[in-house]
């Protein structure tokens, strides 16, 4: 017996590389991208407070 509880969640992947960014963050259970918004809409996600000064 072995206290408390084992870690039994290791290996899942939350996100992948996505097709149209190329970026490591297209969420797989979302199926949307996280840095440009595919999946979800057509328009490349952006916000003005990303953009260097």
């Amino acid at each position: 017996m072995t206290k408390g509880t084992t870690s039994s969640s290791g290996g899942k992947k939350t996100h992948i590389a996505c097709r149209r960014c190329g970026k490591h963050a297209f969420h797989v259970q979302k199926r949307r991208c996280a840095a440009c918004g595919f999946g979800e809409t057509t328009k490349i996600r952006h916000y003005n407070w990303t953009k260097n000064k």
